[in-house]
């Protein structure tokens, strides 16, 4: 995958992720909650390989 796509991907499991969160509060629903915040740290981890190939991409431009 690409530096975008896994910045893209990343955004949207976390937004997701914060939205299962809070509809885990709101129906007091724990095992919801737990996913939607292991969801939302996927897509902090996904962006996280984004930033690093975009990293390695452009350190390799300036060789």
């Amino acid at each position: 995958m690409s530096s975008t796509t896994d910045k893209i991907k990343g955004a949207a499991n976390e937004a997701m992720g914060k939205a299962k969160q809070g509809l885990g509060d709101v129906t007091g629903n724990d095992k919801m909650k737990a996913e939607g915040a292991a969801q939302e740290l996927k897509g902090k981890a996904q962006a996280t390989v984004g930033d690093a190939k975009s990293a390695v991409k452009s350190a390799t431009d300036k060789l």
